[in-house]
């Protein structure tokens, strides 16, 4: 299998990594991208966007993250708060009033995006078409009690994250996290990232591969079940509703390159290709850790922040101050603020991998040893 792109001297390790995934039989179509100090080292592609291999992956093939998405969701709320539209501490009841009237503790923004909102998912029946219909999700999940209370422990929200995120948004802005993220992020540095695809992108989208295995949960409970389990747990995934919907916590589309930019924002302490998004103190404030442990839904011990992880268990390189998160099957992007090293792995062929896929180890691992 041949790849393609570029890599700079002195990183020519990633490329044999990447092609290895492919010759070890590991890949369908793949892409790989790092930057370091605002300089592109590494832009790879490979493999095909479709399940029988008759369309080849190109430098512009656009393919959903999943859940690697939350990260760049979330900083359209950082931008809210640097704008002065919201605080972090600001409870989530006080621009949603209907959030609240479930709670007997008021649940701050902050606590929202580190995974303490209680509600990782619907414990009664709903009809799955909701989820492509954002408003009337959230309105659905400002019914739904908490199940766990904030400040003791996380509990992934693998699918709802998202729809806390974008009600917020528009309740504080009356416009959609999406079309912020468009305008005032992605459109103005030229990055090829979507949360809501329009139409007229999804020619160039890949076809998603399907594990062959489901994920490792650990021991499966009640949180687990309701968060990724039951039949109405998410949307049927791939189609053009899918694609066009804002779904901020599951369906952003991008490149490996797009979104190892928007990575950068964590890399460059909130400058994103030497446009400064956030100031320092929003940044800081943003990414500060809110709450460490056994994550109740993830198999995991989780560092949150402000809507991703910070790298104490060292799944993201050497450096415990990366900024990253994964996506279901494989996906990975992380933000080293110390080497200023954003990088992203994208793929179609997906893994039972919660976190760790062994293709993205193995390029990160490559990536570090070259710096």
């Amino acid at each position: 299998m041949m790849t393609f792109g570029f890599v700079a001297a002195g990183f020519e390790p990633v490329a044999d990594a990447f092609a290895a995934n492919f010759e070890d039989g590991l890949e369908l179509g793949a892409g790989f991208a790092a930057i370091v100090d605002d300089r592109v080292v590494v832009d790879l592609y490979g493999g095909y966007s479709d399940h029988n291999r008759t369309i080849p992956w190109n430098s512009d093939t656009l393919v959903p993250v999943y859940s690697t998405t939350k990260p760049i969701a979330a900083m359209v709320l950082a931008l809210l708060v640097e704008r002065g539209a919201l605080d972090f501490e600001t409870p989530v009841h006080s621009v949603w009033p209907e959030f609240g009237a479930q709670r007997t503790q008021p649940l701050t923004l902050a606590q929202a995006l580190s995974h303490q909102a209680g509600v990782p998912g619907f414990p009664e029946p709903i009809d799955p078409a909701l989820w492509l219909d954002p408003q009337a999700l959230a309105a659905a999940l400002a019914n739904v009690a908490p199940l766990f209370p904030a400040g003791v422990r996380s509990g992934y929200h693998p699918m709802t994250w998202g729809y806390l995120a974008w009600e917020i948004v528009r309740r504080a802005t009356g416009a959609t996290l999406g079309t912020l993220l468009r305008s005032e992020i992605t459109a103005p540095s030229g990055i090829d990232f979507w949360i809501g695809t329009p139409a007229s992108e999804h020619g160039r989208c890949a076809q998603m591969k399907k594990p062959s295995a489901a994920p490792d949960l650990g021991e499966i409970t009640d949180l687990k079940r309701i968060a990724f389990l039951t039949k109405w747990a998410a949307p049927d995934r791939g189609g053009p509703e899918w694609r066009a919907a804002e779904i901020p916590s599951a369906n952003g589309h991008g490149t490996a390159l797009s979104v190892a930019q928007l990575y950068g924002l964590f890399a460059n302490q909130g400058e994103v290709l030497g446009r400064r998004v956030l100031s320092q103190k929003t940044f800081a404030d943003f990414t500060r850790v809110r709450i460490v442990s056994e994550d109740l839904v993830l198999p995991f011990r989780c560092h949150w922040a402000g809507g991703m992880m910070r790298n104490g268990e060292g799944i993201y390189g050497p450096n415990p101050n990366t900024l990253a998160h994964s996506g279901m099957g494989g996906s990975c992007a992380l933000g080293d603020p110390d080497r200023r090293l954003s990088a992203a792995y994208v793929m179609n062929r997906q893994s039972s991998a919660l976190q760790g896929d062994a293709r993205a180890a193995r390029l990160i691992d490559a990536l570090y040893a070259c710096l």
